[in-house]
């Protein structure tokens, strides 16, 4: 598999939804045999997964949301994870 690039378009993958859940105190992926309770900067990266946000803007994005720089490469990990794991998918 070959790395995200940032001027891909991830979404959630097929058959996942993202959601907050107030009792977890978190986001939580939510998919036919399960949950996956997200730690913090996986719920705010994936909840800018739209397939409409390139790599790149959802970088600014969380640069800028949370007043820091150099996020590309834990991001672009992070995404590549989820992207192994089916939880993202790159629409063309």
């Amino acid at each position: 598999m070959t790395a995200i690039g940032p001027e891909a378009r991830p979404s959630l993958g097929r058959g996942f939804r993202l959601q907050w859940e107030p009792a977890q105190k978190a986001h939580v992926l939510l998919y036919p045999e399960g949950m996956v309770k997200l730690n913090g900067s996986a719920g705010e990266i994936l909840k800018r997964c739209d397939g409409a946000r390139t790599v790149g803007e959802i970088v600014n994005d969380l640069e800028s949301t949370f007043a820091t720089t150099g996020l590309a490469n834990d991001v672009t990990a992070f995404m590549n994870v989820a992207l192994e794991k089916r939880w993202l998918e790159i629409r063309e």
